[in-house]
């Protein structure tokens, strides 16, 4: 029977930590030392196949740059959105063995000179939630492979990532029909956002095909956070406007704020009114009641932009795709 590491240090009287360390070619003792151990090791008899041999450090291939172009506000970077967006950016990155920086641009006469110090990546994916189509000229002469994520518009030249913003309003705003067999109204973002114009199609194709009147569903206009839209909800309950039976919002943050709004002044959701939200955001089952929700898979979307950026890195022969990626309701007590 071979000896073990423990009776060798036993055997030399040294610690099982130092036996460890001239076993496995270690830093941390003497080379006399470690000659001693390996001797003594071989001449009774150690099976030197319990060492495991040192992997090859993985050698990078070179560096992702996450761009998050900040404009008038609406990207709010330390949401649990952007995090597990971010995520799965990191992890993809890491599998693909790229490493990854996170830089944020800002819409000023800057923001060429922000963009040269960029040059050094092999590759750059862009959060354009809040870009226009105007927006990108600067991107275009940059030169490097590039992949939009979060937004698209038909003569941009770029791939892009999104969620299927149609498909989800749709989704949601049929989804409401049924369940409440009311005429939804529409609590929209105050902020211009190309996401959520698609969002916009994807409610009024729903009340179509319903067989409803897209004009006599009310659309309240409410900032897309949960603090400006229960300010901006309050103010508008206050002042008389009356409640439809059931809402489509933009996002949860504005349906989580105008839940709030609602409640104070006396409604009970859902008895009297319901409401659905966009994003599956870790808030909603947090409010009271818990919110219903259009699931964005927000990791996927992440990792898919990785994965077609490395695809333009190494197969500089393509062309550019959109790709969305697929929503489904969640149903939870708000309707």
């Amino acid at each position: 029977m071979s000896i073990t590491a423990k009776e060798l240090a036993k055997m030399l009287q040294l610690s099982e930590a130092a036996v460890s360390m001239a076993l496995n070619n270690k830093a941390g003792v003497s080379t006399a030392t470690r000659q001693r151990v390996l001797k003594t090791a071989r001449e009774q008899g150690y099976d030197f196949s319990r060492i495991q041999e040192p992997k090859e450090p993985q050698i990078e291939k070179g560096t992702v740059s996450f761009v998050i172009f900040k404009k008038h506000g609406a990207v709010v970077t330390d949401t649990p959105f952007f995090n597990q967006l971010t995520e799965g950016i990191d992890l993809a990155c890491r599998q693909a063995r790229y490493s990854l920086n996170i830089n944020y641009l800002y819409a000023d006469d800057s923001l060429p000179r922000q963009l040269s110090s960029l040059s050094y990546c092999n590759g750059m994916i862009l959060l354009a939630t809040e870009m226009t189509m105007e927006d990108f000229k600067p991107f275009e002469k940059l030169g490097i492979p590039l992949v939009v994520l979060d937004t698209y518009f038909r003569d941009l030249e770029f791939d892009c990532v999104l969620i299927n913003n149609f498909q989800g309003a749709y989704q949601a705003t049929d989804f409401l029909i049924h369940k409440t067999k009311s005429q939804p109204g529409y609590l929209r973002s105050s902020y211009p956002i190309g996401n959520f114009q698609e969002r916009t199609d994807g409610f009024y194709k729903a009340i179509r095909e319903n067989g409803l009147s897209p004009s006599k569903s009310q659309v309240l206009s409410l900032s897309p956070s949960m603090e400006g839209a229960c300010e901006d909800m309050l103010e508008l309950l206050k002042s008389g406007e009356e409640l439809s039976r059931c809402y489509f919002a933009d996002n949860d943050l504005i349906a989580a704020g105008a839940m709030k709004a609602i409640k104070e002044m006396g409604y009970v959701i859902p008895r009297d009114v319901s409401i659905i939200g966009f994003d599956n955001m870790p808030l909603c089952t947090y409010i009271e009641p818990a919110l219903s929700t259009v699931h964005v898979p927000k990791q996927y979307m992440g990792q898919m932009a990785v994965s077609r950026l490395i695809q333009i890195i190494e197969s500089p022969d393509h062309c550019p795709v959109k790709i969305e990626i697929g929503t489904k309701v969640i149903n939870r007590k708000s309707v």
